[in-house]
């Protein structure tokens, strides 16, 4: 019990930082394709619940200080940019567990001003989703015989 705890919190904290993290090792440790939900969209929900709501502080205190003159507009600034004024806040909620890490998708949305409970409710939303189609899609791919004899099952 206690080795699966410290599996699961290690994961956990993973997912904080990148999202196909909690599917890939929940995948490698044996967790069902729920234990794999849980511990990813937990993970990655902790990180947007503590960045939405330090979001303007980092924004107003790290930003200034440390980056002072630093470009505005690269060409990934210009991206993000672009995906905002076609896709809105669900574009930035969507591709945010794919390209973005949790943290930095929701760093984009506190900055265009997006309010709190829109950014939680969008990013959940995302998260439930792309956790069970990846945590779905790596039980598929295991399945090949391949895959099962690489991994050694």
């Amino acid at each position: 019990m206690i080795e699966y705890l410290l599996t699961f919190i290690g994961i956990y904290f993973l997912c904080l930082f990148k999202f196909i993290a909690g599917p890939t090792l929940g995948a490698a440790v044996g967790y069902s394709l729920m234990e794999i939900e849980i511990v990813t969209v937990s993970g990655m929900m902790t990180s947007v619940i503590a960045f939405t709501y330090l979001g303007e502080w980092i924004k107003h205190t790290w930003v200034i200080k440390i980056r002072k003159n630093q470009r505005r507009f690269t060409k990934r600034t210009r991206n993000i940019v672009k995906v905002w004024r076609k896709f809105g806040v669900w574009g930035i909620a969507t591709l945010t567990p794919i390209l973005f890490t949790p943290i930095g998708g929701t760093i984009i949305m506190t900055s265009f001003g997006i309010s709190k409970k829109r950014i939680l409710t969008s990013m959940l939303i995302s998260a439930i989703f792309w956790a069970f189609v990846f945590g779905i899609s790596i039980h598929k791919i295991l399945e090949f015989p391949v895959f099962t004899r690489l991994a050694g099952l």
